[in-house]
């Protein structure tokens, strides 16, 4: 089951006016907290995008690679890479 943790934010001036401004009857959100899941959400997204994009650089520079550049490598040599 997730947990659910409760965190205090404090925003002033123009963040918070552009907070109040996104919030309630004008605004796109109905309260706060549904606002800031919402930029949590989009985040956690955008850097999941950002590390599969990293991911497909290295796969594509990997495989434009001549054939005769590639290394046998074993379970322990990209373990022990990775963690370098």
């Amino acid at each position: 089951m997730a947990r659910t943790t409760t965190m205090t934010v404090r925003i002033s001036g123009a963040l918070s006016d552009f907070v109040a401004a996104s919030v309630g009857e004008n605004g796109s959100y109905e309260n706060v907290s549904e606002y800031i899941r919402d930029l949590i959400r989009r985040d956690k997204e955008r850097t999941e995008q950002e590390a599969f994009a990293r991911l497909k650089a290295e796969l594509a520079h990997a495989y434009a690679a001549p054939e005769s550049s590639y290394q046998p490598l074993t379970a322990e040599d990209v373990i022990a890479r990775n963690r370098s």
